[in-house]
């Protein structure tokens, strides 16, 4: 079940993004997400706006992401490419599993998918694991846009 998360939620959110920050070091991507990312305040932000989603499987948090209706500041200047449209969208963000389950990427995107007709999604150079994930969802490559920060990401977008 996906759902929409709660505070109580939190302590459990945190420890999947730990999980995730190690798989990341552990798999070649030790940049991605550093030793801190996502950052506690902006979790909770999203949390707080009701952006933030996690999957639950026998009352157990497996996994969560942010889910953004509206535009992303980020994503307006887009590097060798472009996007596959300019209509409305939802951009997934901060996808982080467990790795107790297999196959929660499909289901979070899959929600996306059902919320809006364009999804839009980043990840960094190094994300072999997302990168394939996404590919494998039927999302198109776009071109690199720029975090707030400067740092690249791979831009992608899925059309119904």
């Amino acid at each position: 079940m996906i759902r929409k998360a709660q505070k109580e939620d939190m302590p459990r959110i945190l420890e999947i993004y730990e999980i995730a920050r190690e798989y990341m070091r552990n798999s070649g991507n030790p940049n991605q997400w550093g030793d801190n990312h996502p950052e506690v305040s902006k979790i909770e932000n999203n949390l707080n706006l009701g952006q933030l989603y996690v999957y639950e499987n026998n009352n157990r948090i497996l996994g969560v992401f942010a889910l953004i209706f509206g535009e992303d500041e980020t994503y307006s200047y887009i590097e060798g490419g472009n996007w596959l449209n300019d209509e409305p969208y939802v951009t997934m963000h901060m996808v982080a599993s467990s790795g107790e389950e297999k196959g929660i990427f499909d289901r979070f995107c899959n929600f996306a998918k059902e919320k809006c007709d364009n999804v839009r999604i980043d990840t960094h150079r190094e994300n072999l694991t997302m990168q394939h994930c996404i590919l494998k969802h039927g999302f198109s490559y776009c071109g690199v846009i720029y975090l707030l920060n400067g740092d690249p990401r791979l831009a992608y977008h899925w059309k119904k």
